[in-house]
């Protein structure tokens, strides 16, 4: 079954995540009111946690980063990401499970 913070759409895959900038590490801390919460190391400035966040998750998928992109909440902590490419809805919830 297809976690409720993974959508899986004709050009890839939607996540919906709630994240929680200036955390001690970067990493999956459970479900947020049907988000994947993900804390983040770092603070909500200058776009940093944004930019944390698209390379934790590169690196966590094996995803080149040109191959995920906000979709939409880049200024708000519930942010929705699309990522697209040779990996399946299955996969990422599997590396991804809180």
């Amino acid at each position: 079954m297809t976690p409720i913070w993974l959508k899986q759409t004709p050009a890839g895959i939607i996540l919906s995540l709630h994240c929680q900038p200036g955390a001690k590490q970067t990493k999956v801390v459970g479900l947020h009111d049907g988000c994947l919460k993900i804390s983040l190391q770092a603070p909500a400035l200058e776009n940093k946690a944004n930019e944390l966040l698209l390379a934790w998750l590169s690196r966590q998928l094996r995803v080149p980063q040109k191959q995920i992109q906000f979709v939409s909440g880049q200024n708000s902590r519930k942010k929705r990401v699309e990522i697209w490419g040779a990996i399946s809805p299955e996969q990422i919830a599997q590396i991804l499970a809180p």
